[in-house]
């Protein structure tokens, strides 16, 4: 995140996951994040297309993806998928990637019945408000 001072940035979330994909968005300035979608791709190539298309629409500055962890902090079967998630977008993208600790943001959402329907994007949002708040 930048220091007191620096450009304002535009920053794309997402909550990753093997069937379904949250993405949020947000900026530096007001340091909140919205709900854009949850992408459900039938196929690896489908779902860059369609970040792809994210990144034209929102030109972010900086990625961020939430790491999955065991409650204790430990990593596992889902955290390797998301930081190779993480690293592909970085590779075709070229954008810097930022990782931040999702363990309890589907708990969090999944308590309130309006967040439900969205799910996935609204974790990225509280994915990306953790970054901004760091």
């Amino acid at each position: 995140m930048p220091k007191h001072g620096a450009a304002p940035i535009t920053v794309i979330a997402f909550d990753y996951g093997t069937r379904r994909v949250g993405v949020a968005v947000g900026n530096s300035v007001s340091g909140a994040g919205q709900a854009l979608r949850t992408i459900t791709a039938p196929s690896l190539d489908v779902l860059f297309q369609e970040i792809e298309n994210l990144f034209k629409e929102w030109q972010p500055n900086q990625v961020v993806v939430g790491l999955p962890t065991h409650p204790d902090g430990t990593e596992h079967q889902m955290t390797a998928k998301a930081k190779r998630f993480g690293n592909q977008l970085h590779g075709r993208f070229g954008l810097p990637v930022a990782w931040v600790d999702e363990r309890y943001t589907s708990a969090v959402l999944g308590s309130n019945p309006e967040m439900r329907d969205n799910l996935d994007s609204h974790s990225a949002v509280l994915i990306l408000e953790q970054y901004f708040a760091e």
